[in-house]
């Protein structure tokens, strides 16, 4: 019997937030190729550039590339509006200038859905997670209930409470999942737009069709389908 559930469907606007270029690609780009083609309005909001992610660039030059790689990755799957916060890559900290500029923007693009990345202290599979993955997806819960209290960051706009779940991709924990059988190429054509980066990362992850399609196997084995992305979602 499948283990997920449906990802619900009955919302209008969703906005990501993930701390790097390349996080929404290994999976959940996907999904979100699937819900802009059902009209969705999708913005991606990422805490950093990126810039220290590639050993053989300064970060200099390697954030601009990496930038320009995440805007042509989101037109992909159907997303045209990507933001920066500029937070440096690498050493993101968890605090209260984080949830200030999260809030703002949960306030400015008011989402029915928040996208983000895992903040638990490991993958699927127990591969360890990094300091700027948990500590934006830690930020990002709190930053929603920030985001709903006027009486918080006060000088960050007018306070919106209508997020109703935050969908967390690569969890261990996942509850649910969309099926991307017809969307899996635009995934991993996504995930191909951060060229730069592939090239110098190597390994397994480096391979976009291998490393994604599989991962869309498993999960589809425990959701009834093809092909699926899964999320932990979490009613706020």
């Amino acid at each position: 019997m499948p283990d997920l559930e449906p990802m619900p469907t009955d919302w209008q606007r969703a906005l990501a937030i993930v701390a790097h270029p390349d996080d929404l690609e290994y999976g959940a780009s996907a999904a979100i190729a699937g819900w802009t083609d059902a009209g969705k309005t999708i913005t991606y909001l990422l805490a950093s550039r990126g810039e220290a992610g590639i050993d053989t660039l300064s970060p200099r030059d390697c954030g601009p590339l990496r930038a320009a790689e995440q805007i042509a990755a989101a037109a992909i799957v159907g997303v045209d509006v990507v933001e920066f916060l500029d937070h440096p890559d690498g050493v993101i900290e968890y605090g209260i200038p984080l949830r200030r500029d999260l809030a703002k923007a949960i306030r400015r693009h008011k989402p029915e859905l928040i996208i983000t990345i895992n903040h638990h202290p490991s993958f699927p599979g127990g591969f360890l997670n990094m300091a700027d993955h948990r500590n934006v997806g830690n930020a990002t819960l709190d930053a929603v209930r920030d985001a709903a209290n006027r009486w918080i960051f006060t000088d960050a706009g007018e306070p919106w409470s209508g997020v109703r779940w935050v969908a967390v991709a690569g969890s261990p924990l996942a509850t649910h999942a969309v099926d991307v059988t017809e969307t899996l190429d635009r995934g991993i054509a996504s995930l191909k737009e951060h060229a730069a980066y592939l090239a110098a990362l190597g390994g397994p992850m480096a391979e976009p069709e291998g490393f994604l399609r599989t991962i869309a196997e498993q999960t589809g084995e425990r959701f009834g389908t093809p092909l699926a992305a899964s999320f932990e979602l979490i009613p706020m």
